[in-house]
């Protein structure tokens, strides 16, 4: 969640502080289950559970094992460093870093599109989707698909889909953990988690509570949160339920220039603000194969209560939001001449709406939105895998908003559609050795808030983008490099510009996101492990009167390792380090402000000892106590900085 302002600097509005507030016919496992040493995991392809030949092309995988085995204490720090992601520290205390797939900077949670369990995340609204109400106990993997992908996924997706997927029944019996967790800076985490499997289905439950006082003065964090799920076997099928629930109550420190940062970055500017959200998910899902064809639903609703205080105007904010999906869907899988055939059809209708009640605003917004999608994917020469598919999508997006305390007035309704498509291809050129392309359009809406602090009369435009890549994998289950070529050319990219007035949401002239992906995951001995991912993007403008200028807070370069001892014995250690380039500051469209935000190095590490069913660890962040920042929307202010160094203490028990 976001209460701070984060483009403040130059313009404090009320409607900115709104936007601030916010296929196979068996599943099997992936290549890593050749491995004994590897984690078996399973991956959905085009939304539906399938065999690794038909899995995403190019995805990035993250089971449940490397999550245990990293030490991770939630989703987002799950994504960030396992992932390779790059994640910017959050405007208010909770641990939702901000990610960015394919540098798209302050943006990035609005170009990139997260699922939990095939069910949207990513509201209309400019806050990003709360990752850390997910229980951590409760996953099975993450999948991280980089690049335009919005035929499947819908609006927001050109930076690509994050997909977490929870536990499904396995072998009958019951299982379960108690953790707890101590650290600096008066650091606490408990965690509880139970599932039990039978023949006919599965019962889980996981309840958790955790705080902290962060690093920074005025930035204490207390979460509450319980999941519970059921699952039904249906003989060919399969249907299930959940129910989320989570609180939080943040303080809010508040930016500061670069003057206050080098004198003390810990201090708060704001130290009378806080802020809280309330979040309740309860979602439903069906799956059933009959014959050569297999339906699925999803039904989910959603509703989040915000609320915020900011003692220097005295203002208080509150709004309540709510979002429906249903997203039925089918498949047909065939067989003729050698070949596979998939295809996939759908729709998704989601309905959002959200009522303020604060000082300063009473904006009122809502939108539906109702997409038809198909895409066939072909395999041939099942020796050398290969597979093309071509997909399409055509989505409709109505749109009401109206503020009585708006400067104007204002009351609008409007409707607007877009069109996406792609193609993709790969092959087995030999053993070991695949090689892929991808071509297609992708496209974002302007959420509610950016409509309601825009620069034009009317509603902003659609952003497209024209997404190209090319990728070449070596190796097999013991070791494997990718490397990716990629290239996002956008049209009305959608971007808060504060060289227009005091700052507002418009349409950009045409830019580029253009660069390379390499990742890498090898075992170097027995119980040794490295990983690690680079990613080199150049963010610019290509026409206009910024042409060929940089485009802010995208580093031209971010690169993660990670190297992972589990020796037999019951030990095990982790070792992570990040590197992150120079880039501009957030106000600098023109690259005149004669600085940039430093470069920076961090480090994590952790030592576990397993004895029986009981696991102890000790665990550091930020081991250097590097002092930096990721987030400064203004030249040398606006700064948000990084968390200091931090040791902590656990214990775990499973049964």
């Amino acid at each position: 969640m976001t209460f701070s302002a984060p483009r403040s600097v130059t313009a404090l509005h009320p409607l900115a502080l709104v936007s601030a507030l916010s296929l196979a016919f068996s599943v099997a496992p992936s290549v890593h289950a050749q491995d004994a040493g590897m984690p078996q995991v399973l991956v959905t392809g085009a939304r539906f559970a399938s065999a690794p030949e038909l899995a995403p092309i190019g995805a990035t995988v993250i089971s449940a094992d490397d999550i245990r085995r990293a030490g991770v204490a939630d989703v987002n720090q799950a994504i960030r460093k396992i992932g390779g992601v790059y994640g910017r520290q959050s405007l208010d205390s909770s641990p939702d870093f901000s990610l960015d797939l394919r540098g798209f900077g302050s943006n990035g949670s609005q170009n990139m599109v997260v699922l939990l369990d095939g069910v949207r995340m990513s509201d209309n609204e400019l806050s990003g989707p709360v990752l850390s109400t997910i229980p951590i106990e409760t996953i099975e993997r993450i999948e991280i698909i980089r690049g335009g992908s919005s035929v499947l996924y819908g609006e927001g997706a050109t930076g690509g889909v994050i997909n977490i997927i929870t536990r499904r029944a396995s072998a009958p019996g019951t299982r379960g953990s108690v953790r707890a967790e101590a650290g600096q800076f008066s650091q606490h985490d408990v965690r509880a988690s139970v599932a039990r499997n039978w023949d006919g289905g599965a019962f889980d439950a996981a309840i958790g509570t955790q705080g902290t006082d962060n690093y920074r003065a005025n930035n204490d964090f207390r979460q509450s949160a319980i999941s519970a799920g059921a699952q039904w076997n249906l003989g060919t099928g399969k249907a299930g339920v959940r129910l989320d629930s989570a609180r939080a109550r943040s303080r809010l420190p508040g930016s500061l220039t670069l003057a206050q940062f080098e004198a003390n970055p810990r201090q708060s500017a704001t130290p009378g603000d806080y802020g809280s959200l309330d979040t309740d998910r309860v979602s439903a899902y069906i799956d059933q194969r009959i014959g050569g064809v297999e339906l699925a639903a999803e039904l989910s609703h959603r509703q989040k209560t915000v609320k915020a205080y900011y003692a220097a105007f005295d203002s208080k904010l509150a709004y309540d939001s709510e979002q429906t999906q249903f997203s039925p869907r089918v498949r047909h899988l065939s067989q003729y001449s050698g070949m596979l055939n998939e295809l996939i059809g759908g729709v998704d209708l989601i309905r959002w709406n959200r009522v303020t009640d604060a000082d300063f605003s009473k904006a009122d917004a809502s939108q539906s939105s109702k997409a038809i999608y198909l895409r066939d994917e072909i395999r041939w020469s099942a020796a050398h895998n290969g597979r093309f598919s071509l997909g399409a999508r055509h989505e409709v997006f109505d749109k009401d908003y109206a503020d009585p305390l708006g400067f104007p007035p204002v009351s609008e309704s409007s409707s607007q559609s877009q069109n996406a498509w792609e193609a993709q291809g790969s092959y087995d050129v030999q053993p070991g050795v695949k090689l892929h392309a991808k071509a297609g359009q992708s496209y974002r809406m302007a959420n509610a808030d950016e409509n309601s602090y825009r620069a034009s009369s009317t509603v902003l435009k659609a952003q497209t983008s024209h997404d190209l890549e090319l990728g070449v994998t070596f190796g097999g289950a013991r070791s494997q490099m990718s490397a990716r070529a990629f290239r996002h050319r956008l049209q009305n990219e959608i971007f808060y510009d504060p060289t227009i007035g005091f700052g507002a949401n418009a349409n950009l002239d045409p830019t580029e996101r253009r660069g390379f992906e390499i990742d890498g995951d090898a075992r170097l001995a027995a119980g040794w492990r490295l990983s690690g991912h680079l990613q080199h993007v150049k963010a610019t403008f290509t026409a206009g009167p910024n042409a060929g200028r940089e485009m802010v807070l995208v580093p031209k370069n971010t690169v993660s390792t990670r190297l992972a001892w589990a020796p037999a014995g019951g030990h095990s250690a982790d070792v992570g380090v990040q590197w992150v380039d120079s880039q501009r500051y957030g106000s600098d469209f023109t690259n005149a402000c004669g600085a940039r935000i430093p470069s920076y190095t961090t480090i994590d590490a952790r030592y576990a000892r397993t004895i029986g069913p009981w696991e102890f660890a000790v665990s550091g962040q930020n081991l250097a106590d590097k002092q930096y920042y990721s987030n400064a929307f203004g030249c040398r202010s606006g700064i948000y900085p990084g968390d200091g160094r931090q040791i902590k203490l656990s214990a775990r028990y499973d049964f």
